[in-house]
């Protein structure tokens, strides 16, 4: 503790900014009240979705395999990532005084990345689990076994957080004088960066090269498995199990897309004032509306999802404003599909209908 304190003084004491002020996602006053409630509508959904995910998977046995035990990580992360960012932005909302200290706004930076970056590398993780999953289903549980799960999650947290590290250190480091206007509405580095007084070529090269190489890297990464993963589909004889499970396999990508998308387009991107207030809502996609969106495409619409829930709530192992809120996003899971607002379960959960009987894959797998 008393060293990271005496970081965080050193810190402080290299710059003449004592705190930041950040703009915030708009600041046009007849629209922050309509963007307060839509956001904190997102973040309620990310949050329910998410820590019931994280539930279920806990406390039933029947999930406690590789493909939930990356679901869960990413739940976490989904939560983490948003609570980073999404609550000091609704407060800044009704808020006068939209600061954040230089510590705070350092602390922000760190996590943020660190949670992004560590997500990105698991959701290149759970492409290849897939792959495993269709492609070699006899061996799947001898090649994912718990020890190499493990192994691939601590990898992507040790990714993201020595990627998160570099960035926050290099701009900890620079001078501030002012002014301290931040240009966003929570700490990302570009929006820092060009407000210190000196030189920051070096640091936007490392952030285009580190960063864009990563989420761009990361990107083809997850791509190349489900290239993979469709040519084996091809092989489903049925015209309608061949549409359902392109269905499931693009509602993924989507998302994939949505994510690293909007992260290359942010970190590659130059660093002029037109291009930050892109950038504003840009992040607004990968900090609310893609983990909000993650639980309905990826489990609550699968049936082993669906099972266990029924399962716990029959138990009554969980208290009543929990079944309340199961059922809540399980009915709207069904409205969804119904209006065809959402693509069918994801390949994530192996949906048992999603192939016909004379499907390729073996009938533990069906």
């Amino acid at each position: 503790m008393l060293l990271v304190s005496s970081f965080t003084e050193d810190l402080v004491n290299q710059t003449s900014v004592g705190e930041f002020v950040l703009v915030g996602f708009t600041i046009v006053k007849e629209l922050q009240g309509i963007f307060f409630c839509l956001f904190s509508l997102f973040f309620l959904l990310n949050l329910t979705g998410n820590i019931s995910i994280l539930w279920f998977v806990s406390f039933d046995s029947s999930l406690h395999t590789p493909m939930y035990f990356f679901l869960g990580n990413l739940s976490f992360f989904d939560i983490s990532f948003s609570s980073v960012a999404v609550p000091k932005m609704l407060c800044d909302f009704f808020s006068h005084q939209k600061t954040i200290s230089f510590a705070g706004c350092i602390a922000q930076m760190h996590f943020f990345h660190f949670l992004g970056s560590s997500e990105v590398t698991l959701l290149t993780v759970m492409s290849y689990d897939r792959l495993v999953a269709i492609s070699n289903p006899l061996r799947y549980s001898v090649i994912m076994n718990r020890k190499l799960c493990v192994c691939l999650v601590i990898g992507s947290y040790t990714t993201g957080f020595l990627h998160s590290l570099l960035h926050t250190l290099l701009t900890a480091k620079l001078p501030f004088c002012g002014p301290n206007k931040v240009n966003h509405f929570f700490c990302d580095v570009k929006p820092v960066l060009i407000l210190a007084c000196t030189d920051i070529s070096l640091n936007l090269k490392l952030l285009t090269l580190v960063t864009g190489y990563l989420a761009t890297t990361s990107f083809l990464l997850t791509l190349f498995p489900y290239i993979l993963i469709s040519k084996f589909l091809l092989k489903i004889q049925t015209i309608e199990g061949r549409k359902r499970a392109f269905s499931t396999c693009s509602s993924h990508l989507m998302v994939v897309s949505l994510l690293f998308g909007t992260a290359m387009f942010t970190y590659l991107g130059p660093s002029s004032q037109d291009i930050l207030d892109h950038d504003r809502a840009a992040a607004v996609l990968f900090t609310m509306i893609t983990p909000a969106l993650n639980p309905v495409i990826y489990t609550l619409r699968n049936k082993d999802m669906k099972q266990s829930m029924n399962k716990v709530i029959k138990k009554k192992k969980i208290c009543p404003w929990t079944r309340t809120v199961t059922r809540t996003v399980t009915q709207m899971s069904q409205i969804a599909r119904v209006r065809g607002c959402v693509h069918e379960p994801h390949v994530f959960g192996m949906d048992p209908e999603l192939y016909s009987s004379d499907s390729p894959i073996p009938s533990n797998y069906r």
